[in-house]
This record gives structure tokens, C-alpha cells and sequence, in this order.
């Protein structure tokens, strides 16, 4: 091909490459400032999709909660009622006492259910508007769908037995902070594995990666 003819050709070809690859870009940039708005506001952007139409995250839905997971950034958690930690710390109660009795004797502490609630408040404050929701709640035969304010990806591996550290005398604050100042639990403590590897450290406990993962 004489090089007058392939001169135009090879650079009509590098301007429609250099076309797509700008147009991809200006794509990736939109997509990237819809990820930020909605890390930001709390609500998840459009879908985000390939040329093809395919879902292009592929364990989640939308590019939103691929980039949440990724970061982990996780929702505040949204409770059914604003549970009074303090109220309850004030009366004398503890967190084994009803509602999370389960953390002296396996992995899970436990939540409770309305029955659990209801033990008490059959009887007790049966006048505050909060007590007559959950006697409300109990009636329609619905129970308390609380949410987990901790928890690890699940791509960590990692279990936590709560019995063991509370047969070491470690108190609950040390990992949920100051719950017994607060009404709803919040994620005071950010759960990282230099705080746990630490911990281990102060305690002599064991930092065999089999201790926590699996």
C-alpha cells in the first residue's frame, strides 16, 4: 500500500482508538463519582453494567456494594427499637443477665428475643410508649429483627467464641466500648486484626493464625 494511502488509514484507526479508550475513561470517571456520591449519601448508585449488559461486580449486585465490600464500609446498622443499653446498665442489669446469656457458653452472645423482653416488662414501665411497642409487637406474633453491629467479611475466615474470652476475664467493653454509656448499640471499636493480634499480646493468649481463622 503506497504510504500516502496508509498514512491517513493508520491514523484514522489510532483516532478511533484513541476515541474509544477516552470514551472508556470519561465512563470509569462518571461510574467512580456515582460510587463516591453514594459512599457518601448512603444510598447505592444505578446498577453498574458492561457494554454487554452483564452485572460486571461478581458477587454483588451493583458496583455500590462491590466497592462497600471491598473497603469495608458497612451500613449503620438499623435496629427495630432504640434499645436503652444505659437504662437498663443503671437498674443493675448486666449483658449476661437476660439478654445476651449465651456469650458465657459458646461463640454467639445472643439477642434477645420479645419474650426475653417481655419477662420483665409484662409487668415493668408498662406505661412508657416503648414498652407498649414491643407489647404491641409480641401480640401481632412478630419478633425483634435486630440487626448485628459487628461482624467480619466473610472472606477474613475468622471466628470469634465469645465464651473464651469471657472465661479470660476480658471485659465486653474492651471490644464494644462504652455500651453501658450509650442507648442503641453503635460500633465503637473498630475490630482490625492489629487489635485483636495486640490484645493476644497483652494477655498472652495465643496468636496461632488457627486460633482465629479457618
Amino acid at each position: 500500500m503506497p504510504a500516502w494511502v496508509a498514512q491517513p488509514f493508520r491514523l484514522r484507526r489510532w483516532l478511533r482508538r484513541t476515541t474509544v479508550a477516552l470514551a472508556e475513561v470519561v465512563r470509569a470517571a462518571v461510574v467512580a463519582a456515582c460510587v463516591l456520591a453514594a459512599v457518601a449519601c448512603g444510598t447505592p448508585p444505578p446498577q453498574a453494567i458492561s457494554s454487554s449488559g452483564a452485572v460486571f461486580t461478581p458477587a454483588r449486585a451493583t458496583l455500590s456494594e462491590a466497592t462497600r465490600d471491598f473497603f469495608g464500609i458497612r451500613p449503620k446498622a438499623d435496629q427495630p427499637i432504640p434499645f436503652p443499653h444505659k437504662t437498663h446498665i443503671a437498674k443493675g442489669l448486666t449483658c449476661t443477665d437476660y439478654c445476651h446469656e449465651s456469650v458465657t457458653k459458646g461463640p454467639v452472645a445472643g439477642l434477645p428475643s420479645i419474650k426475653t423482653c417481655m419477662i420483665c416488662h409484662d409487668a415493668i414501665a408498662t406505661d412508657k410508649p416503648l414498652i407498649q411497642q414491643v407489647a404491641n409487637l409480641q401480640k401481632s406474633g412478630r419478633d425483634l429483627a435486630w440487626q448485628r453491629v459487628y461482624g467480619y467479611p466473610n472472606e477474613s475466615h475468622v471466628r470469634f467464641n465469645h465464651a473464651p474470652h469471657i472465661r479470660a476475664n476480658v471485659e465486653c467493653s474492651t471490644c464494644h466500648g462504652p455500651i453501658a454509656e450509650q442507648t442503641v448499640a453503635e460500633r465503637n471499636v473498630n475490630l482490625t486484626m492489629g487489635f485483636c493480634v495486640n490484645c493476644h499480646k497483652q494477655k498472652n493468649a495465643s496468636n496461632d493464625c488457627l486460633t482465629c481463622h479457618y
